[in-house]
């Protein structure tokens, strides 16, 4: 559950309170999913009114995946690097760590990630960003403008340059998902960054970090499967360069791993047909045209 749920003194609280309380009272709602994406069991208690039981549950059009045209944060030669080096690795060789625009880490948190990749011996694309002046801060805008050699271990960059590419803030990620080159993807469950990672049919390392995140990733990692779960230390969310290595080796290189990889493909292709001609996003967006015409 989103954190400002559990704390009633938060005044996020009340404002989604207002919002969910609305929702029965609609004509309709909009989900940015796929019915193929979603469990079964989820659909059916959606349809059943058992997610809102005071009150009628209103119709949910599932039309998606809709991906957003990627806004360049970065400028265009960032952007270059990064594919260009992609284009040099392997069919589904590397892994790529990306946290979405406002994910962050402590600088004890970014060392031990790096531990854990080189340790991986796996090909790596990560986007690294400032840790924020409070530790507990999970959260915060991308910052060009700092030393990335002095955040990672002494001499990481340079022991990992043949297999590894580490960018300030930001990286094309719609497009990086898509790239032949990537294996693997290591993310905070963002739901657009989950969508992306669908579409390109690339299997998923789950690390949450605030909002409903968490929730995401249980659904990912025991309901859909398309995700392995990190191990997060309980009071603070942190994870061990150890864990980090096992969960990335677990991917890329079990049996577990090249199942889950394969599950990733298959939703890949569903994700594309829902927006077919008959696809079941096609169908959904029709019925909800329909409903207001």
């Amino acid at each position: 559950m989103p954190d400002p749920m559990l704390d009633r003194d938060d005044p996020a609280y009340w404002d989604m309170l207002y919002f969910f309380s609305h929702l029965p009272k609609s004509n309709g709602i909009i989900a940015n999913t796929f019915e193929e994406l979603e469990p079964p069991a989820v659909l059916k208690a959606i349809a059943g009114g058992l997610c809102v039981p005071d009150a009628p549950t209103p119709p949910v059009f599932y039309i998606g995946p809709l991906i957003a045209e990627e806004k360049q944060s970065g400028d265009a030669a960032e952007a270059e690097v990064c594919l260009s080096w992609l284009d040099k690795q392997p069919s589904r060789s590397v892994v790529f760590l990306c946290f979405g625009s406002r994910g962050s880490f402590s600088g004890a948190q970014l060392k031990e990630m790096a531990d854990g990749l080189e340790k991986s011996g796996q090909r790596f694309l990560w986007v690294v960003k400032k840790p924020p002046l409070d530790e507990k801060t999970k959260q915060v805008h991308g910052v060009h403008d700092f030393d990335l050699e002095g955040l990672l271990p002494e001499g990481f960059l340079e022991r990992t340059k043949d297999r590894g590419l580490v960018v300030k803030s930001w990286a094309p990620q719609v497009a990086v998902l898509k790239k032949e080159s990537v294996g693997g993807f290591v993310t905070h469950c963002g739901w657009n960054s989950v969508l992306e990672a669908v579409v390109a049919g690339v299997s998923m390392v789950a690390w949450p970090l605030y909002a409903e995140q968490h929730m995401n990733r249980s659904v990912l990692v025991k309901e859909m499967e398309l995700a392995i779960a990190v191990e997060q230390r309980e009071e603070d969310g942190f994870v061990f360069g150890d864990e980090l290595e096992r969960r990335v080796r677990e991917l890329m290189e079990s049996e577990k791993g090249r199942e889950l990889r394969e599950r990733s493909r298959k939703m890949g292709e569903m994700a594309l047909a829902a927006w077919g001609e008959s696809g079941s996003s096609t169908r959904n967006l029709v019925k909800f045209v329909n409903s207001i015409t």
